[in-house]
């Protein structure tokens, strides 16, 4: 450790005497922009300043990023000869960056911005002052810009004009859930966003041409109180000019779908280059879809159908047009999919609506004539390769194994005409031990995995209720895995059904009604089962039939806020054996060896499982965010069971979980684990854990973390004889038997994956002996170093 602060020393100051000198080729007058600072009014109220965030996407100028607080990247860039152009040189400039100089042009602008900013948020009293400093440090300057808001103008009255009188009905019947009222201070971009919710209402209820411009604003503000006189407009549609060159207004039309033709294996590339593409094409008609193919039909029509919720002769509806687009493209079959819209030859209709107005506190009742189009709506689908196949390797090494695995995975798109997705799998691995005292060294490992995945639901019955649902999908999965361990050779096979679908676009669920699992242990060498010195964990060990109904939420806002602050919440629950229970008390009676149940020779398991882990972003920078994460699980077996199975049971150590320990080194509370035990199996049947973790770039594709982990793992209830004591959950003392660690870590994000590495430190280890547990000096073993995939939460 001491070593490790040494070499960071080193490189530390290395980069501090590099990169001082960076302003050496800078002459008189000129200087290196190295601070820009924005001071907001702290005279306005919390909710209605204007943070210093909303306005740095104004700067005009910004400063050169800067690593470990030095200019590292002007530095690199100033490494390049300015007379070279040469490889060399230029990935030196590409590494760094060209120095920002101070621009009081660039200056000026970014104060008048700011103006222009807080102006359009209702400050029209606002002034921004700004302070260049260059006596700080030679051709070096800081920037400070001060603003002051000054107090806002208000709306002092809103009403409505109506040139197109058949939308007064619809606009007024919402006035509920309108963003503007009297008395908010007046804020344009409020105004904008009331008028693209109106819009999206009209585009909804038929109003294909509708847009935002059909709406516009009258603002009165001659009064000198602050107040604003509003008054919002909405326009008749621009249908031409006359012959005098005068535009032409008339009200808006209502547009209804006429056709719609689908076209499922569409080739752009031909469509554009072949006149003739479409005449060789063949039309199949159903239920109001032409569905238009070249050859064999490549997706049966039923399933077509039930990916387009629009029809024929009903309303355009821009929502459901959005929903299209997601069914088409969730189903996993199409790269991609366009929905093109055009006005129909055919002649409008007049179509007479009652409307009703209020005046004087009288209803008047108005025969209105509105105008009815017709569409004509081309889907444009073009599928993804329907075959494809994939190769993973994947190798380990940690103080006991040295390990490599294999993945051979194909997958179709389409196997039976239906867009399902048909995934096979081929697992093999290979393990050795180092540890002398093992009487076999070698661990293989193989497994198969498929499954199959429909777009839609299936059910012995049909609602039109599952209509609503967004993604909603049908899986059937089997998997068999052999292992060949050194102390234990078992077979794991699983055939689950379940059902997933999204709801808002930010919740999801799945529900698997059907997880049937099957451990078959064939061999448990009694050296190592010895070894356990746990009973609880003894009988984990034995073969065993789970039969589970289990269920998961995820809410998860961050395509919402992406790049943003962002919310996820997971809750899983199982529940198993209850049906198997019921039906094995009325058809059959207790094993022989005990009070207990079998179903084709084997012990099945009774539980119920559940955990939820809330998990929260809060960005502080472009780059730079602040992640944090709660974590609680517990799991209780009762009735044909005495334990939960051991792949259900809780564990913590890892790279998701506490960083400082390897997985299942830690806990269950404060017993520590055995010095010659063969294989780590530190678990319990209830979790507690939370983590914070600050993230910030580095250079380029590199980011860094540090991080703070606590938690452990307990067993819920004292059992005599089969754990020890201090293995047990106990509210009033579990805080003593927590874990801590901190950390660093470094991410290498390649955007379709983050490779991570994490070292994690050792800061409280309650498996240590009692005035021990805080770490003090600290030692190599007391340290992790953890790769993962992704982010840890």
């Amino acid at each position: 450790m001491k070593t490790f602060r040494i070499i960071a020393l080193v490189l530390t100051c290395g980069l501090s005497l590099t990169a001082c000198n960076v302003t050496r080729r800078l002459h008189d007058g000129e200087y290196l922009l190295s601070q820009v600072k924005i001071e907001t009014d702290r005279e306005t109220p919390r909710r209605e300043r204007i943070g210093a965030d909303q306005l740095k996407k104004y700067l005009r100028q910004r400063p050169n990023k800067r690593l470990l607080g030095t200019d590292f990247y002007v530095w690199m860039y100033n490494l390049a000869d300015p007379e070279k152009d040469n490889g060399w040189n230029n990935f030196k400039r590409r590494i760094g960056e060209e120095p920002v100089l101070l621009d009081v042009g660039l200056t000026e602008r970014t104060a008048d911005n700011f103006k222009n900013y807080m102006d359009s948020r209702g400050f029209f009293a606002s002034r921004v002052t700004y302070e260049i400093d260059t006596t700080r440090r030679r051709h070096r300057a800081y920037v400070t810009y001060r603003t002051r808001q000054g107090a806002p103008y208000r709306i002092r009255s809103f009403d409505y004009e109506f040139r197109d009188r058949n939308l007064e009905p619809l606009i007024l019947a919402d006035t509920a859930r309108s963003l503007v009222h009297v008395g908010d201070i007046f804020d344009i971009s409020t105004l904008n966003e009331e008028r693209e919710r109106i819009t999206a209402d009209l585009r909804s209820r038929g109003y294909y041409n509708f847009s935002v411009n059909n709406i516009e604003y009258l603002a009165d503000t001659l009064r000198s109180d602050r107040t604003v006189g509003l008054k919002m407009v909405v326009k008749q549609e621009l249908t031409g000019y006359d012959e005098r060159g005068e535009a032409v207004m008339e009200d808006n039309t209502v547009y209804r779908i006429d056709r719609i033709r689908v076209f499922p294996r569409y080739n752009p590339t031909e469509a554009y280059s072949d006149s003739l593409y479409l005449e060789r094409l063949d039309t199949v008609r159903y239920r109001g879809l032409d569905i238009v193919y070249e050859g064999k039909p490549n997706l049966r029509p039923r399933v077509v159908r039930d990916m387009i919720p629009i029809y024929d002769n009903m309303l355009y509806n821009s929502s459901r047009i959005t929903r299209t687009y997601d069914k088409l493209m969730s189903s996993g079959y199409f790269k991609s999919a366009r929905i093109v819209f055009e006005e129909s030859a055919r002649q409008v209709d007049l179509v007479d609506t009652l409307t009703v107005e209020r005046a004087h506190r009288k209803d008047t009742t108005f025969v209105r004539r509105s105008k009815e189009g017709f569409l004509h709506c081309d889907i444009l689908c073009t599928p993804a390769l329907k075959q494809s196949f994939k190769v993973e390797l994947e190798g380990s090494v940690t103080s006991s194994f040295y390990g490599l695995s294999a993945t051979v995975g194909y997958q179709n798109r389409n196997i039976f005409r239906g867009a399902e997705a048909l995934d096979l799998a081929f697992t093999a691995g290979y393990e050795y031990m180092r540890a002398p005292d093992a009487k076999k060294r070698s661990a293989m490992e193989f497994g198969f995995s498929g499954g199959l995945t429909i777009p839609r639901f299936l059910l012995p019955f049909y609602s039109k209720r599952f209509q609503t649902l967004m993604l909603p999908r049908t899986k059937v999965a089997v998997s068999v895995n052999f292992q060949d361990r050194p102390y234990y050779r078992r077979t794991l096979s699983n055939a689950s059904w379940g059902y997933s679908w999204d709801y808002h676009g930010y919740s999801s669920f799945i529900l698997r009604p059907i997880d049937i699992t099957v451990v078959d242990v064939g061999y448990l060498d009694d050296t190592f089962f010895n070894s356990l010195q746990n009973r609880y964990l003894q009988n984990s060990y034995h073969s065993q039939l789970i039969s589970a109904l289990s269920f998961g939420y995820v809410y998860n806002n961050q395509r919402k806020n992406l790049g943003g602050n962002a919310t996820v919440l997971r809750l899983n629950a199982e529940i198993a054996g209850n049906l198997l229970d019921g039906l094995a008390h009325l058809f059959s009676h207790p094993a022989e060896e005990g009070d207990y149940y079998k179903v084709f020779g084997i012990r099945y398991s009774q539980y119920f499982r559940i955990d939820l882990s809330a998990s929260r972003k809060i960005m502080l920078g472009e780059k730079t965010a602040l992640a944090g994460r709660l974590y609680a699980g517990c799991g209780v077996a009762y009735g044909n069971a005495q334990v939960l199975p051991m792949d259900r049971l809780f564990y913590v150590g890892g790279s998701n979980s506490m960083r400082g320990w390897t997985p299942r080194t830690l806990g269950p509370g404060s017993v520590p684990m055995p010095e010659d035990s063969l294989y780590p199996t530190q678990l319990g049947d209830m979790r507690l854990e939370a983590n914070l973790e600050f993230r910030f770039p580095i250079w380029g594709i590199f980011h860094g973390a540090t991080f703070f982990d606590v938690g452990n793992v307990w067993f819920l209830r004292e059992n005599a004889g089969e754990y020890s004591p201090d293995a047990v959950f106990h509210i009033r003392d579990f805080y003593k038997q927590l874990g801590f660690n901190t950390g660093i870590g470094i991410r290498l994000d390649i955007k379709f994956a983050v490779l991570r590495l994490d070292w994690g430190i050792q800061l409280h280890n309650p498996g240590n002996p009692a005035g021990e547990r805080w770490i003090h000096n600290f030692k190599w073993k007391n340290t992790a170093l953890n790769f993962g995939v992704g982010y840890p939460f």
